[in-house]
């Protein structure tokens, strides 16, 4: 029998921007896809109407278009309502859903009691206990009743996790999980399994604290008469400093995009993060997916360094075409302009600062009355060339005896104003003969 083609989802709530947790769910999902030739959904999980906003799901589709994510297909559960209701009615049919009445006081009181008393603190189902008089009692009080999905305690629960290896439940030790408020709106839990099954998904790759989870679904797809998807759960993110770190919950790609962080680095990064191999700035996004295995992913926390990603940012822009980087360069950089700055650059918003090199003005730099003298020689001994540059120093060296930072750092400073900064010899044909010849002659006078 022919495997069924992968598919993979993101299930992001369009509650606030996109963290770097899950970017790198997001981004693990669609080289999982990538990697087995199948597909990577977008799931909107917007059921919370009061938190939900629009702008956010804009910024979904921005983030994940910027980091060259993009998705075969996007589902919103807010159009779904009604599947999660047929399944609501046959799960009830079935006596798999029951309704219970507890207030949040009382349901923290009796974890308290369970806690005090050496037991595990899950819900006591003592609203399984309750007569069809009690029942329309407390309808009859106005006391409306969420409602929980009741798990069956005689069959045991296990999956091979495609990172955690063989995981295994008893279900007596989970609270059977409301699905559903007292105001009719859904819980992530049982729309999400609707989902999964409606959509054809195959794999479900997130976050180990959804381990739990994952136990109690396994229940609700087989209750609603369909497969598991095959599930694994990665190891969570942590800041640098070993702990987790409320920083990596505010870091989004506006964030990073504010910092001058280019998507490469930030895809090259996660790609690998908490994985036995080692991260590199690989640019070609084709290569980091063909490397792309479960069997890679240790239990270890991931650690998050943003000096790391620094690192990975500047190597990849070193490595950057101009045909890649030309519309967000500064106006008349042509591609050896980019060439000439480029090796100096750890973002590409520098390029600005770098180019203004060479456009100028430049400010004459205060010079030792020696030094005036050399940079007013060098004036006379420009030689336009193919190499002009070169040319001059050698000129220089010769008529001076000048070498080293004598030779070179006082026509620098001439030249561009400043003590250091791109090589000179890829400089210079792009200042131009006249205008060089007019700043060392400023210099000379300054």
């Amino acid at each position: 029998m022919a495997r069924a083609m992968t598919v993979t989802r993101f299930a992001p709530s369009p509650t606030g921007r996109l963290h770097v947790g899950n970017i790198r769910t997001a981004l693990h999902n669609w080289m999982l896809a990538k990697k087995r030739g199948g597909r990577f959904m977008l799931r909107i999980d917007d059921t919370d109407a009061a938190r939900s906003r629009e702008d956010y799901v804009e910024a979904i589709r921005s983030d994940l278009s910027w980091l060259g994510l993009t998705p075969d297909g996007e589902e919103r559960q807010s159009a779904r309502l009604d599947h999660y209701e047929r399944a609501f009615e046959a799960l009830r049919d079935a006596g798999r859903i029951y309704a219970a009445y507890e207030t949040a006081q009382e349901l923290e009181l009796k974890r308290k009691i369970a806690l005090g008393r050496g037991l595990p603190p899950i819900y006591d189902r003592a609203a399984l206990a309750l007569t069809e008089a009690e029942h329309a009692a407390k309808q009859g009080e106005g006391i409306v009743p969420h409602w929980r999905f009741k798990l069956d305690h005689d069959q045991p629960i296990a999956w091979e996790d495609g990172i955690r290896g063989t995981q295994k439940f008893d279900p007596a030790t989970l609270s059977d999980p409301v699905i559903r408020r007292a105001d009719g709106s859904w819980l992530y839990m049982l729309p999400s399994a609707v989902d999964d099954i409606e959509i054809g998904v195959t794999d479900v790759l997130r976050g180990e604290d959804h381990v739990s989870n994952t136990a109690v679904q396994i229940q609700m797809f087989t209750a609603l008469g369909a497969t598991p998807p095959r599930f694994a759960h990665e190891a969570l993110l942590v800041g640098s400093e070993g702990k987790l770190s409320k920083r990596l919950g505010s870091l989004g790609c506006d964030a990073f995009r504010d910092d001058g962080i280019e998507p490469q680095a930030l895809v090259a990064l996660l790609a690998r993060l908490g994985t036995s191999l080692s991260v590199e700035p690989i640019g070609d996004v084709a290569a980091l997916v063909e490397t792309f295995d479960l069997a890679t992913f240790g239990r270890a926390p991931a650690r998050f360094d943003a000096g790391e990603l620094a690192r990975i940012n500047t190597a990849l822009i070193h490595e950057l075409p101009f045909a890649e980087v030309a519309e967000r360069l500064p106006d008349g950089m042509g591609e050896e302009g980019w060439l000439a700055i480029r090796p100096n650059l750890d973002k590409l918003a520098d390029a600005a600062d770098y180019w203004s090199l060479v456009t100028g003005p430049v400010d004459a730099p205060d010079l030792s009355d020696d030094d005036r003298t050399y940079v007013a020689e060098a004036a006379q001994a420009l030689e336009w060339s193919a190499d002009p540059w070169h040319t001059l120093t050698g000129t220089l060296k010769e008529s001076t005896g000048r070498k080293g930072k004598a030779l070179f750092l006082p026509l620098r400073l001439a030249l561009t104003g400043r003590g250091s900064g791109p090589e000179m010899a890829a400089l210079l044909p792009l200042i131009g003969e006249g205008e060089a010849r007019a700043r060392l002659i400023a210099a000379a006078r300054a």
